[in-house]
Formats: C-alpha cells, structure tokens, sequence
C-alpha cells in the first residue's frame, strides 16, 4: 500500500463525515474525488514541527476544496421562480404560525399553497444550502484560505489563530471546542455547559466576531 493511499485510508472517516452533508445535492465519488485533492494538499504542506494535529489542519483544506468545488459547479442554481416560490413560502409559514399557534410542517404548506410538498421542500433545501455556503465561519473559507496558502504568510497565519485561541476564556474556548471541533448543536452545547441556547448563540457570534478580527 503506498503512502498516499494510506493517507487516503486514514483519513477516510474524516472525509466522509465532511461530504455527507452534501450528498445529497452532488454526486459523493465527486465529493469524495475532490476532498481526496484536498488531503493530498494538506499533506504536502504540512509541518510536522507545527503545533497542530495533522487531522485538524486537513480539515480545513478538504472543508476549503469542497465549498470551492460546490461554489464552482453548475449545479448549484437557484431560479428566479424557486426565489420567488420561498418568499411566498415565508409569508404562509408566518400566517400559518399565527393560525396554528405553532410551526407549520411542509406538508401543511404545500396544502394551503396548492404544491406538491416535494416542490416545497426542493425550494427550502435550495435556500438552506445557498446560505451554508455563503456562511463565513470559523471552520471554513476565512481559516482555510489562510492556512492553506504556500506563501510566506503561513506561519504567521497559524500563530495568529494560535494566539486568537489561546487568548479566549476557558468558557470561550470550551464553546468554540464543542460547536466547532465536536460539532454540536447549540442546544446540544448549552446542555453539556449548563447554559441556554441563547446564551451560547450571543456568546459564540461574539467569539466568531473577535477571532475574525484577529485573523485579518
């Protein structure tokens, strides 16, 4: 077995776990073909002498090559008509809130709308996805097109984050850890830290906010 292929086979469930959410919307041998580029990438500049695990720094460029790959592809397009087809889906979520007294399943909308639920639900994962992608956090495209840059800024780069982290709170630093590195949900997060969600949502925009300002 050659070394790249070890790489590859070590590292898979990393990689899997990072193109599943997207699986659904692209082909996953295509997923799986540029997040393999991604690692290779990740293993040629890596630096052992670095303080930084090897699986948290491939991350990072598997992450960047995906939502390149999925920014670029043709077929991430939205419609004018599917643009349309959610605000109206918006303002009967909102009327039907206030009817009902509670959230309105796609069901209960494709029925007031007169829309098969499958078109209801093709709309909203449309919008889901463009606005995940067009989310900058710390996870992905701001770190990413840092760390992955062959140029002499690496090393400033790395410190920069490394002193961002060190310098949050032990509180800080445990949301930033479970949200981002644990991935869990908020609520999840809020449970294991004995805080609300609301807490945890103000406290990480406000992390996110801070790290960002100190990786420019």
């Amino acid at each position: 077995m050659s070394d790249l292929t070890s790489l590859v086979y070590e590292n898979e469930n990393m990689i899997y776990k990072i193109i599943n959410k997207y699986t659904r919307y692209f082909d996953k041998d295509d997923l799986y073909q540029v997040a393999v580029m991604g690692l290779i990438n990740a293993y040629k500049n890596y630096k052992e002498d670095k303080n930084t695990k090897f699986s948290s720094y491939a991350y990072f460029y598997i992450t960047g090559e995906i939502k390149k790959y999925l920014r670029e592809s043709n077929t991430l397009k939205v419609s004018k008509d599917s643009i349309k087809l959610n605000e109206v889906i918006e303002k009967t979520t909102s009327y039907l809130c206030q009817k009902l007294q509670r959230e309105p399943s796609t069901k209960e909308i494709a029925m007031f709308l007169e829309i098969d639920e499958k078109t209801i639900v093709d709309a909203i994962n449309s919008k889901v996805l463009v606005e995940s992608l067009d989310e900058v956090d710390f996870n992905d495209n701001n770190l990413y097109n840092k760390i992955s840059s062959v140029d002499n800024n690496y090393d400033s780069d790395i410190l920069d984050l490394k002193i961002a982290l060190e310098n949050l709170s032990p509180e800080e630093f445990s949301i930033i850890n479970e949200r981002y590195v644990n991935e869990r949900s908020q609520m999840e997060t809020s449970k294991l830290l004995n805080m609300t969600q609301s807490m945890i949502s103000r406290k990480e925009k406000d992390i996110l906010r801070r790290l960002r300002t100190n990786l420019k």
